[in-house]
């Protein structure tokens, strides 16, 4: 299970800095998602071959660089919250600040381990200012310098070292998870509430450590899956209900748990930045999604022009990828929650597809043939064969081309919308990659 690291500390000690530095091994991998923006703010880092997702709390404040103390400080409690380890940021140039002293002080008392990391270090001569940091009380300061890259070698090595050895889940292999995410007073809470109802005897309940998701096995109604839990794993702690930081921080481990997302919209407030926060890190995490639309028995006017603009207004604001099923639903008078579930099912079973080498050349290479790629520089691009990937996460298909590297995004696009027109994929993300034939 992936574990979650969040870079805390003031303004301009450069934590998206620090936080560039460490993704940039899979930063190439992100961006290459199409229609993925990158935001700053979420990334994965592989070192030594183990991988944990980085969360730069800097990047969820707006004007971060005269932010105010007490939302430093708010943040400093959720990160300590919900991460698993923090790398607490300093700048060895100006010292130790008030504000250092009140973030060391909200640290101290946390049961996490906390690294504490001297940014700035640009010449060995400074190095010496770094004991002026033993007096916050968090241990030796890891001297790096973010923007150069030194010393992060070492401040790695740590990090893995002092990450939580998760104990394997006692998950059985081949059930569907599906995680319930969206931002706070959404009704994550009570749609599964919804779902298990009152028969409490055919739910079990795994949670691995405190700071893991919560597993609830989910065995009716012809269904079997586990439910990975976001809206009640912990009590708060002093952290307001809205905070935007607060609910995407809670939502990273469910996704990265989950095979598919149900992602929750409140109806009486429409699709907002939040939401598209949630929806990018479903993205970025290649997972299969389900937009539920709750509180729909609050809406006036229920006529299909109504759905229509909602649903229209969804998936512009998602595009590229449209081809998820939306569903308007209500968890307090349980309608259409039933079908939320028989939804999630086929997505996840579109997401185990496999098609036939044959059938699928059959179909794709007239289209191709119909409408090649755009040549370019009187180069002409030919595709003569097509074929799915075996044992991947999401349905991926590789065609062969002489001139692979002059093949482009919208073309790529292209071929996922028509194999998408010809077999159902419906929710489930799925790659394409051209390949020297």
């Amino acid at each position: 299970m992936a574990n979650l690291v969040a870079i805390v500390g003031r303004p301009n000690v450069g934590k998206s800095t620090l936080f560039n530095r460490l993704t940039q091994s899979r930063q190439a991998i992100v961006s290459a998602e199409a229609g993925t923006t990158r935001d700053r703010q979420y990334g994965k880092c592989d070192w030594n071959g183990v991988e944990f997702s980085v969360v730069d709390t800097g990047g969820w404040v707006v004007n971060s660089d005269d932010i105010f103390e007490e939302e430093i400080r708010k943040q400093v409690l959720i990160a300590t919250e919900e991460a698993d380890l923090i790398l607490f940021l300093v700048d060895i140039g100006s010292g130790v600040t008030d504000l250092d002293t009140d973030v060391a002080n909200i640290l101290r008392r946390t049961k996490l381990p906390v690294i504490l990391v001297a940014n700035k270090t640009d010449d060995n001569a400074q190095r010496y200012y770094a004991a002026d940091f033993y007096s916050l009380g968090l241990g030796d300061p890891y001297c790096i310098s973010a923007i150069s890259g030194g010393g992060t070698g070492d401040l790695l090595d740590a990090v893995v070292e002092r990450l939580p050895k998760g104990g394997a889940e006692t998950l059985e292999e081949g059930i569907p998870r599906f995680a319930v995410v969206g931002r706070p007073n959404v009704g994550k809470s009570s749609i599964i509430n919804a779902f298990i109802g009152e028969q409490r005897n055919i739910v079990t309940e795994i949670a691995g450590t405190t700071r893991d998701s919560i597993y609830t096995r989910y065995d009716k109604f012809g269904f079997d899956f586990y439910l990975v839990d976001t809206a009640g794993i912990r009590r708060k702690n002093k952290v307001t209900e809205d905070l935007e930081f607060y609910s995407v921080m809670r939502s990273i481990r469910a996704i990265e748990n989950s095979d598919v997302c149900i992602l929750m919209i409140d109806a009486t407030r429409g699709i907002e930045a939040q939401d598209m926060n949630i929806f990018q890190i479903i993205q970025k995490n290649n997972k299969s999604l389900v937009v539920v639309v709750n509180k729909w028995d609050l809406v006036e006017e229920k006529s299909q022009k109504v759905i229509d603009t909602f649903t229209a207004a969804i998936r512009n604001r998602m595009a590229p990828f449209t081809d998820f099923p939306i569903i308007f639903a209500s968890a307090l008078t349980k309608q259409r929650i039933f079908r939320v579930l028989e939804t999630a099912k086929q997505v996840y079973q579109s997401r185990k597809i496999r098609i036939g080498t044959t059938k699928l050349n059959e179909i794709m290479l007239p289209l191709i043939e119909a409408y090649p790629p755009p040549s370019i520089k009187g180069k002409y691009i030919k595709i003569k064969y097509c074929s799915q990937l075996p044992n991947t996460q999401i349905p991926s298909f590789v065609f062969y081309a002489n001139l692979p590297q002059y093949v482009k995004e919208p073309y790529k696009r292209f071929l996922e919308n028509k194999i998408r027109e010809n077999w159902t994929l419906t929710g489930s993300p799925v790659n394409v990659f051209i390949r020297q034939k």
